[in-house]
């Protein structure tokens, strides 16, 4: 009887939990505009765990899902936004570093151009117009798409965002903090906390460059796209998009503290770097055999998904099959066509490739990669010695960075050859000192106390069940510069020093003026007097 009782008792709690779970499903609009098949990758993770957690997704992006879902509603922008249109792909494989200031116009204007392009879409204004939709929460890919905060205004709910590519000084303003820039290098910079007095010089340059052109150029474009957008479908003046990006209430940020360097923070920033990463499943067949087979073990290459390896001009292909021929190691290749001319014996190309399950498999010796960032966290994960070819944006960064660790070494494109490449590669693989650093690297990557996907999930929950949580930042975040530096307090502090001496100096000198000029007096009555 006893034990019945208990039976029946686990089995309430769990009918209880569950109802509890379902209960609790909350309305979020997912929205992910920027194309680059990479980012909604690495964001499509998130939404798939919510989904999992029973809620309801409405999900505005570039790219169908592969996996639908009950609780899926998709907005799929059409047509896609042409970015080799404006960037050609044939420029980046030619060109050599551009300067930090290059990047950043370059950031701003395809902000530009992929928020009015999506903001354009027929359905995106059907949404934009919509008066009986609901929402409890909004979540934006934090990525030159401020325009996009308009929708949290008008569904009338807390916003959270996520950052793609790591920390940036407008998302410690949105919470309140003061980027310090005497140890906190620019987003594009690959700089240490130790920086030089010229690292120093030209970081607060970028960084203050950044901050005023933000301001002045780039947020008053996006002010006026929300305007042109939202305007019509909005009751009263549109608040500025300024005050919408201090009204965020979390920011989740691809960023890791076992390789991005410590940095002020607010409970409203949590790090979330890795949350892509997922446990290795089994590999298809032919690639499984391929890599139990490779005696000497495997080499695997890609450029991501956004740069294809079939877009590299011919003589660089040529240059890359001849290397990888001269190698004991099995090469496998995600090469965008079925076909790529005459195949040295230890090369396998395929359109696509599992990256992730392919750098866990203990028979691979090196990652052959453009250094983007997700895949640069794949590898430290697996613990993956790395040949970074960067071509454009952070790619650059996350390259010095690896070499710096110890786990990689770089080459430029351009100016590759056979002989090189043969050299970086074997140095790769039979050097421990880089299988050693990517090990240790790997280990501090993976010692988290709940993993990063997992914690994200908890806080945009949180952030729903307590209505924005607008505690978890800083009134920082809505203080004048001249309050938060204390510019106020020290000129009256000052003021008030000035007049304490200046004051009683003037009355003791009137004091003395006057009793020189009553001696000065009587003296002259004096000398009138004997005269």
């Amino acid at each position: 009887m006893k034990m019945q009782l208990q039976s029946r008792s686990v089995l309430c709690f769990v009918v209880l939990a569950i109802c509890g779970l379902y209960s609790d499903a909350y309305r979020i609009l997912f929205m992910g505009p920027f194309p680059a098949p990479s980012h909604w990758m690495w964001l499509e993770h998130f939404q798939r765990d919510l989904l999992k957690r029973g809620h309801h997704v409405t999900s505005l992006n570039n790219h169908p899902t592969k996996t639908p879902h009950e609780n899926l509603t998709e907005i799929i922008l059409n047509p896609i936004f042409d970015i080799p249109k404006h960037f050609p792909k044939e420029n980046l494989f030619t060109m050599r570093y551009a300067s930090d200031f290059q990047n950043l116009q370059m950031y701003w204007k395809i902000g530009e151009l992929t928020t009015e392009h999506a903001l354009q879409d027929p359905q995106v204004k059907r949404l934009i117009e919509s008066q009986d939709e609901h929402y409890d929460l909004v979540i934006l890919e934090q990525y030159f798409h401020e325009a996009f905060l308009m929708f949290g205004h008008k569904f009338k709910c807390p916003v959270v965002t996520i950052g793609t590519m790591g920390y940036a000084d407008n998302m410690d303003h949105a919470m309140g903090i003061l980027t310090p820039w005497s140890f906190i290098p620019h987003l594009l910079l690959s700089h240490t906390d130790k920086m030089s007095f010229s690292q120093r010089a030209y970081n607060s340059y970028l960084s203050l460059y950044d901050v005023v052109i933000r301001r002045w150029y780039y947020m008053p474009r996006m002010q006026q796209i929300a305007e042109k957008y939202f305007g019509s479908a909005i009751k009263g003046a549109l608040p500025n998009v300024l005050d919408l990006e201090r009204n965020i209430s979390l920011m989740l940020i691809n960023s890791h503290r076992s390789v991005d360097l410590p940095r002020p923070s607010m409970p409203g920033l949590i790090n979330v770097g890795g949350a892509h990463i997922q446990p290795a499943k089994k590999l298809p067949e032919d690639i499984q055999r391929f890599m139990d087979n490779a005696t000497h073990g495997v080499v695997y290459f890609s450029l991501g998904s956004y740069m294809k390896s079939t877009d590299m001009p011919p003589e660089k292909t040529a240059q890359f099959l001849q290397a990888f021929g001269r190698l004991k190691q099995q090469v496998l290749w995600k090469y965008e066509n079925a076909s790529i001319g005459q195949l040295p014996a230890n090369v396998m190309i395929r359109k696509w490739m599992p990256q992730n399950d392919i750098l866990a498999h203990p028979n691979l010796k090196l990652f052959i990669t453009h250094g983007g960032i997700f895949g640069t966290q794949e590898g430290i994960y697996w613990g993956v010695p790395m040949l970074c070819i960067p071509l454009f944006g952070d790619q650059h960064r996350n390259t010095i960075k690896s070499v710096r660790e110890g786990y990689a070494r770089s080459m430029n494109f351009a100016q590759l050859n056979v002989e090189d490449l043969v050299n970086n590669i074997e140095a790769l693989i039979y050097e421990p000192a880089y299988k050693r650093s990517a090990w240790e690297i790997s280990k501090r990557f993976r010692d988290n106390p709940i993993h990063p996907l997992e914690e994200a999930s908890y806080w945009i929950e949180y952030i729903i069940r307590h209505r924005g949580a607008r505690y978890l930042k800083s009134q920082g975040a809505h203080m004048p510069l001249y309050q938060y530096l204390l510019l106020d307090v020290i000129g009256f502090a000052l003021l008030s020093l000035w007049l304490a001496v200046w004051l009683p100096w003037r009355m003791l000198r009137r004091l003395y003026n006057w009793w020189a000029l009553t001696v000065a007096t009587a003296q002259k009555r004096e000398i009138k007097k004997r005269l």
